[in-house]
């Protein structure tokens, strides 16, 4: 793909230092508030044991006094605000300033580029491919979801996480996918509350096992040292 690693080198389970892998996320949030995926990483990865058995070491965001900011003020994890050009150059030297191991996008609606796939994961509230590309992110995903759901098309959606590459939003080798039952009484927003606790509730476990390289990426394809989360990818 032509894509430039700035990643410190891989390591199969913890550093020989001791130290916890590094991992740095991008979450935009909006003005109002957002990061709720981002505070959930934190607390995870300070829970006892931790389910993310890393280190959170920054978030950046494309909203300087958002949500994300304040919640960052509050977990005392660095913040940054970004206001582009989001560009290759640009990613690769947040990567090389925060020493990152691992980046995590979580509700980051910029497109990423220049970044080693099998560092870099996003998670996506719909079932992709189908469900993603520009424009469809939140309520958007959640809207096609319902609408494809009444024409009789899916009985379900899901939550989604996969290595990103730079070819297309939403693209790249997936990873891992919840499925969530669309209920008869189900709207947009019913629906995008369940989907977002589902989200919250697994996105730090997956995280953990491609952290803990239990899942990784290879010549462009996922493997899997156990068949559990390999079981959730329909």
């Amino acid at each position: 793909m032509g894509i430039k690693s700035t990643f410190l080198n891989e390591g199969i389970e913890m550093e020989s230092n001791g130290e916890r892998n590094r991992v740095l996320v991008f979450a935009s949030g909006d003005e109002k508030g957002g990061g709720s995926g981002f505070q959930e990483l934190v607390e995870f990865s300070r829970t006892n044991p931790p389910v993310l058995n890393a280190q959170i070491i920054g978030v950046i965001s494309n909203h300087q006094n958002g949500g994300v900011r304040r919640r960052a003020d509050a977990l005392t994890i660095p913040f940054e605000y970004w206001s582009g050009p989001f560009d290759a150059k640009a990613y690769r030297a947040f990567v090389e300033k925060y020493q990152a191991d691992f980046v995590m996008c979580s509700g980051w609606l910029k497109f990423v580029r220049g970044l080693d796939p099998a560092k870099t994961v996003n998670i996506h509230p719909g079932p992709l491919p189908r469900f993603g590309g520009p424009k469809m992110y939140g309520h958007y995903v959640h809207e096609a979801v319902m609408a494809a759901y009444h024409r009789g098309e899916i009985t379900q959606s899901a939550v989604t996480m996969h290595f990103v590459d730079d070819i297309a939003y939403d693209n790249g080798p997936i990873i891992f996918q919840m499925p969530v039952l669309i209920r008869p009484d189900d709207d947009a927003e019913t629906l995008a509350k369940r989907v977002n606790e589902k989200e919250r509730a697994w996105q730090s476990y997956v995280l953990n096992l491609v952290v803990h390289r239990h899942i990784y990426l290879s010549n462009g394809q996922v493997f899997y040292k156990s068949d559990v989360p390999k079981r959730l990818f329909y």
